[in-house]
């Protein structure tokens, strides 16, 4: 099936590492027809995944970005438009977490840390290519969440990472109420358990171990792949959504339910 994706042009934060999911939208998107622009922070990454698309034939560019930090998403949407003339698409999936503790020995620093990476830069991201879309009548905006937002679980505990994805459920579903008035779509992939992104290969030593306890408790018995992560994206993405507003799509072999 065609997803008539193009000729589109698509910004993908958290496109640097070679194993998250950013990197498997980048590519996917690519191989749909997208010119796809990767930011990260780590540019050095970033211009990886830009090169594994251009190796494929595709067009992308590599830019830097922090997306706590307004200018430097200002900055990054200024570059899309001057290289590649428009933004279709933008997928906020950048997002991470500085390790879990017991609630009372949790810093505050590490809060702010997480709240700004995982929702701040949703806002700041959509905030700034909003404009844009808006005045074209057309645009997607998907944001990534995680089915840790649904879950309260003595291995969680009081999560900040899972507090803010939480936020992402409720943000998408409230920007996507005043931005389908000018023609711009709204919704949010949700992954489940996987153990294929840097700050989870971090969090879990243990991965086989891990993998065991995750596919125990999936009825499909996987782990998400940035695959499974990218296909859906590449669906919210599409035009084939025509009537899908500010819906949280669970992708997590049947874990949890919406």
């Amino acid at each position: 099936m065609d997803l008539g994706l193009t000729g589109k042009v698509a910004i993908v934060t958290g496109a640097g590492s070679q194993i998250g999911f950013g990197n498997g939208v980048a590519l996917t998107l690519a191989q749909e027809g997208c010119q796809v622009v990767c930011a990260d922070k780590d540019l050095a990454g970033a211009k990886k995944t830009a090169a594994a698309i251009e190796a494929s034939g595709g067009k992308a560019l590599a830019v830097e970005c922090d997306i706590t930090k307004k200018a430097e998403v200002e900055a990054l949407v200024a570059s899309a438009l001057a290289t590649f003339g428009q933004i279709d698409i933008l997928v906020a999936n950048a997002g991470g977490t500085l390790g879990r503790k017991p609630f009372l020995e949790q810093d505050e620093s590490v809060w702010e840390w997480e709240l700004a990476l995982n929702l701040k830069g949703c806002l700041l991201c959509s905030q700034a290519v909003l404009p844009h879309m808006t005045a074209r009548k057309y645009g997607k905006i998907i944001n990534i969440a995680s089915e840790t937002a649904k879950m309260v679980t003595p291995f969680m505990g009081v999560s900040m990472y899972s507090i803010a994805k939480a936020g992402v459920y409720k943000f998408t579903r409230d920007l996507a109420v005043v931005a389908i008035q000018d023609g711009v779509y709204v919704n949010c992939v949700s992954p489940g358990a996987s153990l294929h992104t840097d700050f989870m290969t971090r969090e879990i030593p243990d991965k086989a171990a891990a993998t065991e306890i995750f596919k125990k408790e999936t009825p499909d018995g996987q782990m998400t792949t940035p695959k499974d992560i990218a296909t859906a994206v590449a669906f919210f993405a599409s035009d084939l959504t025509g009537h899908i507003v500010g819906q949280v799509l669970s992708v997590s072999g049947g874990a949890t339910f919406q």
